[in-house]
This record gives C-alpha cells, structure tokens and sequence, in this order.
C-alpha cells in the first residue's frame, strides 16, 4: 500500500518547478542555515529557499501554510540567541537575495530597502548624498534582520535603535497576504501601531521583504575619548553625569579590566588593563568642541586615571577598531571556545549595582567573562567562556546568566536589550512580562494559527 507523501514532501515538490537550483536539501547548504554564531547548538533546516521577492515569499508561505510545514526567516545568520536555527526542521526562507535598495528620498531622509540590503552597503550606497543610516552594529547584518530582531548599536545613544528608525515595513503574513505598514511620514496617528509589531517579532509573525527606514546627517565634526578609570562604579557615574549635561554624546562604549586584558592580548597593544569608556562627540564644529573641553573636565572629576583623545579621523577610527574587535579578543582567551554571549539592559543609573552584582557571581566560579556595553543607554554584554563538553562549565555559565537576568530584572531592565529572546531567553519571558506573554501569544495565534512561522522561538505556545 502506498504512503501517503509527507506534508514537507508536498511542499518541494511544489517548490522545485519554481526555484530549481534555488530550492536545496543538501546537508551542506542546510548546516550553513543555522545559528553559527550562537552558543546554542545548530538545527539544521530539510531545505533551503532562496528567494528574491515579495511575492516569491508569497507562495513559499502561502504553500507552507496549508501544508504547516514551519518557515524560518534567514538573513544573514549572524544571531546570537538562535533565531534562525530550526529545530523543528521544515524550510529556511534565505532573503540574503533581496538586497536592492530601492529609493533614497534625501530630501526628506529616509529611504526604502528590501530586506536582504546589508546595513555597511546601505551606507556606501548613500555616501554621497551626505545622509547614513545609524544603526552601527558589530556584525554584517541585513536589514531586515536588524528590524526582525529590534537591534542597535553603539549609536543608540543619539539615533535610537531599529525601533526608532523603521517609518514601515512590507511584511508577507503566514498565509501569504501581502501587508503594508506605515509608510514616510514621520508620525502617524492612524489606526494600530502594526509597523512596530513586527519589528522585533523575530520572524514569528510574519516576513519582513521591505522596509522604509529613518535616515541621518552625516555630522561636520566628531571627538573620541578613550579613558580608563580605577573601577567600574567610577566609570558608570562618568556616564551619567554626562549624560545628564546634554553634551552631543554620540557614542559612550564600556569595557571592563577583563576585556581590556584580552584586547592587549589579541591585539598586542598596551592599553591600560582598568575599566575604559570609549566616547565620541558629534555635531558642528563649535559644538564638538566646547563639548569636549566639558568632557575632558568632567571625566577627570569623575577620577579618570588615564585619558587619550584621538588627534585626527584616522586616530578615531584606530581607537574604534579596538572596541569593534572585543568579541574576537574575548574568544581569543580560550581559542576554540566561542563561548556564550549574553546582554541585558537596565536604567542607565542601576547600571553600576548591576555590573558590581554580577561581578561578585562571576567571581565565584571558574568562568572568564569579559564585559562590553553600550552604556549610553544601559546595555551591556558579557562573553562566558566555557567548554560546552565540560558539564560543570556549562552548569556555571547558565548559572551567570540566568542570575544576570534575574538582576536585570530587579533593577526595572530587560533580559536582551538587543540580541532578541529566539530559543536561548524564552525560558525567561514570564519573568520579564508576567500576564502580557498571554496577549503575545493570543497574537500570534490569531496571526499564525497553524503556527509555521519561526515555531517555539520568544515562547512556545
């Protein structure tokens, strides 16, 4: 008797016509779909879509649907909490092939995307048009991504992340409607607010294929002051004092004595081994300036013990290279470890009770973890070093980072202020929303009934 043909079978069979080459079940084109920056271990998809517009995605969802094979948005792959892994197989949609910009508007700012555009060739698209996008994350990432997962970066200080920056999106619902949110005004008080429910759903709701996105002046003038400090509470009251002086703060990057100390290793430079602020001014001329005489005077009140100001753009951009290369230099520790790295964000003023915190936890196991944040607005990361074959080591870095978000929590912040929850923080959302977690999941069951859109990522329903 013959077998019925599995729901997933259905479905490339309908595929293959359509995409050829561009539908793939090869085991390495699969494992190269997972999370391979995650600490988490990799699900490998049943097969690889790889698609290159919105109505592709379309039919891809719309098949998917009827049949309730999951769907699993992949853009660049670069997610930290295993966002794109797939551990209930079915089909990873790659959008990395959707990657036109589509319009600058420079005289109104702003510009519209598909999402498959990496944020660095964004900004060499626009370079002579005087405008940039400011999300400045660490990562090649796409877009679309970026808005999937509400990311930011060391310019969310100034320019706000992902969520303040996406004026709206065209988004492909689990059915294969076609949806429109937004659009290029600047603000909007028509109807639900639905531009922003998808932002940060993570590919749970939907897919993201376009995005109109909030540009930026490129500033006459930058300032960067690289300053070390004897401890950590010295350093965080720096930033808040300067904070509160409504200086042109730009950037405002904390590491710690342990990041420092793998900074000089990895890099052999000889930079104190001390907590150190990296911070960048930005404006006018005469404003960065004044602005930095301010700096420099309040940076040595709040007991900098060292201090360095980049004399020109090309000294800047050294001491910045230094602070993008602090993950490879964490890593760099135990070679062959990627270890797991995990971020918080709490108000800018608990931020030194909530690194001191969990310091002391640090101390009191075997695990090295070096810290960096974005202070300017309270978030930080640590990266756990262990062994995920030793059990003791993985027992000691889950413990550091579920007390991490336990202290988070205490102090009125988040368990992610920018990585996302994904499979690695949804154990932690009751938590975090107690009653509001039911009216996530009402949504996404009105949303996704069949629930094929990036299953048991945020919360299992």
């Amino acid at each position: 008797m013959t077998q019925p043909a599995r729901p997933l079978d259905t479905v490339l069979s309908a595929l293959a016509p359509v995409f050829g080459d561009r539908l793939s079940t090869t085991q390495a084109v699969r494992d190269q779909h997972t999370a391979l920056e995650s600490w988490l271990p990799p699900d490998a998809p049943d097969a690889v879509v790889m698609v290159r517009s919105t109505e592709e995605v379309a039919e891809v969802l719309k098949l998917c649907n009827a049949h309730g094979v999951p769907v699993v948005p992949f853009g660049a792959g670069s997610s930290m909490e295993g966002q794109v892994n797939a551990p209930q197989g079915g089909i990873s949609l790659d959008l990395s092939g959707m990657d036109k910009v589509l319009s600058v508007n420079a005289e109104d700012m702003d510009c519209t995307v598909q999402c498959g555009v990496i944020r660095q060739r964004l900004n060499e698209d626009l370079r002579a048009s005087g405008l940039f996008f400011p999300v400045d994350l660490g990562a090649h990432a796409t877009l679309g991504g970026m808005a999937a997962t509400r990311a930011s970066g060391t310019t969310t200080v100034r320019y706000g992340s992902m969520r303040e920056l996406v004026l709206g999106l065209t988004v492909v619902l689990p059915d294969g409607r076609i949806v429109r949110t937004g659009g290029r005004a600047r603000k909007s008080a028509a109807g639900y607010d639905l531009t922003h429910l998808f932002v940060g759903a993570e590919g749970t709701l939907g897919v993201i294929t376009e995005l109109t996105l909030r540009l930026a002046g490129v500033p006459e003038a930058t300032s960067t002051l690289m300053c070390s400090f004897d401890n950590i509470g010295a350093a965080t009251a720096a930033v808040v004092t300067a904070l509160q002086f409504g200086l042109c703060l730009n950037r405002i990057e904390l590491a710690d004595a342990v990041q420092m100390a793998a900074i000089n290793a990895h890099g052999g430079s000889t930079l104190p081994e001390a907590p150190t602020l990296w911070i960048e001014l930005a404006g006018s001329a005469a404003t960065v300036d004044h602005d930095a005489d301010v700096l420099r005077d309040l940076v040595q009140d709040a007991g900098a013990t060292g201090m360095e100001q980049a004399k020109n753009a090309e000294a800047a951009a050294a001491l910045w290279r230094i602070r993008h290369s602090a993950l490879y230099a964490s890593r760099a520790l135990r070679p062959g470890i990627k270890g797991l790295s995990t971020d918080v964000c709490v108000p800018v003023s608990a931020l030194p009770a909530c690194i001191e915190g969990i310091t002391e936890v640090v101390r009191a196991t075997s695990i090295q973890a070096p810290l960096i944040g974005h202070v300017g607005d309270g978030n930080f990361h640590m990266v756990l070093l262990f062994d995920p074959e030793d059990p003791n080591e993985t027992a000691e870095a889950r413990h550091i980072n579920s007390k991490l978000i336990e202290l988070a929590l205490s102090l009125g912040g988040t368990s992610t202020g920018e990585h996302g929850v994904g499979l690695g923080k949804k154990g932690y959302m009751a938590a975090e929303h107690g009653t509001a977690l039911d009216l996530m999941r009402d949504l996404k069951r009105c949303i996704d009934p069949a629930n094929i859109m990036n299953p048991g990522k945020i919360f299992d329903l």
